[in-house]
């Protein structure tokens, strides 16, 4: 009878043993999912569903846009083709305006599925994902009481339609975001846990965006840090260690960086080397050489950064009432996140509004914290939404109308009218949607924005068709040079062609002035000319023409072009250069 009773008391002891194993283990598993487990469902699963549909309709809508997107893959496709990992090269040049870390992730997928137009479009989007779930995560660890403001935020976030657009953008702020986003929770585990592990997690933040986009990073990341004796309400820790786990976090990002810049720079010469470590940075920040304007840009174009969550009642009401809660530590960090980036970026010259992308997980943040003092949404509130939604929807079914007497591109007469109904009934459905609790407004909200931008993939962009699909010439230059022609691309050439036509040999790049002597010694060659909307070519019949970016691309031999020379009366018309946004 003892034995019994003992290994029933065993059993007892060892099922609580369990019990607390796997308690002690469930917030680890949580954490690499970074997922938090108070978060409803439905949030999560509308994040990723939201996810999923954007990704696929941005892949099936457009292809890569000129000249950046396809400038990036074709560095890429350079070091694919030619073997060099440690330099990126385009047009038989060092690239020095990135770090490598997009071009390896694009090779890694290639080696792994061989190449494709779809990989390098996932990889920013893998990033884009990360950082969504990453907010959820930081938002549960700033308002542990609080579970919906990790939904909220995540939901914000994801239906921000600059968001939206850059999630399958080939470029690479949304690495840049995510290793932001990273190097937040390592302060957040440095401020909460004071635990060396937040330093090693932002140590490697750090590297990860030095090798994704350079010193931004440390932009990003460091005054929030610096200002922690501002936003640390409670908890405070030792500051001596404090700022010495930031300088050792500082000192492991650049060892990461320093393992490829320093023999990149070995490698590339010594010009790779003064773009790479300096030309690239300080340079770049204070005198930049693309994109120069005005301080408060920024604060113009705000409402498109924020859309649609600017045009949203709720949202105002839910940031009116932040300043009351000043006192929350979690609110002071993400004022402390966004306000001096924000500055700091209207400060510096070169300005894009996809550079803000790092920052708006802390708008999202501030947006569901407010947002969780609203108790419920008014009828006013839906209305607005419903006729925001209807004007979006009616604009692109005016946009053909107005394009027949405008001097509008062509393929704009072409947008199709279901892409207007559509959001006009999406509105009318989401406006009529019974629930009238702040959660279901704002996943409303972002499932409209959704809507919106693959309307504009599908029916606008996907309509462009050539005007920024350079998918048919690319294939066109390939053929030609399978038959051993030598082509030349008239003006700067940013490699827009070679990984979408897949070519191994760039075109040589010339000028127009020297056209005619190239064609001397190449008299079977082709030559690649961007011409001006008011061009006539109508008497000439190029080899290969289409329209492009409110102009006209076309492929000419040399009878062609003398033929183009005698039309003009040898008047140069070298149309501007295209923007970058390197």
């Amino acid at each position: 009878m003892g034995g019994i009773v003992v290994s029933k008391v065993d059993a007892i002891i060892q099922r609580r043993w369990l019990c607390i194993r796997i308690a002690k283990l469930r917030p680890a598993y949580e954490m690499s999912l970074m997922i938090p487990s108070k978060i409803s469902n439905q949030h999560v699963i509308a994040i990723l569903l939201l996810y999923l549909l954007l990704v696929t309709v941005s892949l099936l809508g457009r292809s890569y846009i000129p000249v950046d997107e396809t400038r990036y893959v074709t560095v890429a496709w350079n070091m694919w083709l030619h073997g060099d990992y440690l330099v990126p090269h385009l047009n038989g040049e060092a690239y020095s305006h990135k770090p490598p870390l997009l071009f390896w992730l694009m090779n890694l997928g290639w080696k792994v599925f061989g190449v494709n137009d779809w990989w390098p479009r996932l990889v920013p989007s893998f990033f884009a994902l990360g950082s969504v779930l990453l907010t959820l995560h930081v938002a549960r660890r700033l308002w542990p009481e609080k579970p919906q403001v990790a939904g909220y935020a995540g939901l914000i976030l994801t239906g921000n339609v600059l968001w939206m657009v850059f999630m399958t953008a080939t470029m690479f702020d949304m690495l840049v975001a995510f290793f932001t986003l990273l190097g937040i929770f390592g302060i957040l585990l440095a401020w909460q846990e004071k635990s060396f592990k937040g330093w090693v997690i932002l140590g490697f933040a750090i590297g990860g965006g030095l090798l994704a986009k350079g010193p931004t990073i440390l932009l990003q990341t460091l005054p929030l840090a610096a200002l922690a004796p501002w936003w640390v309400n409670e908890n405070q820790p030792d500051w001596r260690r404090w700022y010495a786990g930031v300088g050792l976090a500082i000192l492991l990002g650049a060892a990461i960086a320093l393992l490829w810049a320093i023999p990149a720079g070995m490698h590339g010469g010594p010009k790779y080397q003064h773009e790479i470590f300096w030309g690239q940075t300080a340079e770049r920040m204070v005198h930049s050489f693309a994109h120069r304007r005005p301080n408060w840009w920024y604060l113009e174009t705000l409402p498109l950064i924020l859309a649609p969550w600017l045009f949203t009642i709720p949202t105002w009401r839910g940031l009116i009432k932040l300043p009351a809660l000043l006192q929350e530590s979690a609110l002071r960090l993400c004022l402390a996140w966004l306000v001096p980036v924000f500055l700091a970026f209207s400060m510096i010259s070169g300005k894009q509004m996809q550079y803000l992308l790092p920052i708006l997980p802390a708008f999202a943040l501030l947006a569901a914290r407010g947002l969780d003092s609203v108790k419920s949404v008014s009828w006013l509130d839906r209305a607005v939404l419903l006729l925001v939604g209807s004007l979006a929807g009616a604009m692109l079914l005016a946009l053909p109308i107005y394009a027949e007497h405008h001097a509008l591109a062509s393929w704009f007469s072409t947008i199709p009218a279901w892409g207007g109904i559509i959001l006009i009934i999406s509105a009318i459905l989401l406006f009529l949607w019974p629930d009238r609790t702040p959660s279901s407004y704002i996943l409303r909200v972002t499932i409209f924005s959704a809507l919106f931008v693959s309307m504009a993939y599908l029916a606008v962009i996907r309509h462009a068709g050539p005007a920024y699909d350079i998918r048919e010439i690319s294939g066109r230059i390939k053929t030609l040079q399978d038959e051993g022609k030598v082509i030349a691309n008239a003006g700067k050439y940013y490699g827009q062609y070679d990984f979408v036509g897949r070519l191994t040999v760039s075109p040589e790049v010339v000028t127009r002035s020297i056209l005619a002597p190239w064609f001397a010694s190449h008299p079977d060659g082709r030559a690649i000319v961007a011409f001006d909307k008011k061009d006539d070519l109508m008497p000439l019949k190029l080899e290969y023409q289409q329209s492009y970016r409110g102009g006209q691309l076309g492929i000419l031999t040399a009878d062609q072009w003398q033929a183009w020379l005698a039309l003009s009366h040898g008047k140069d018309l070298t149309p501007d250069e295209e923007d970058s946004a390197d």
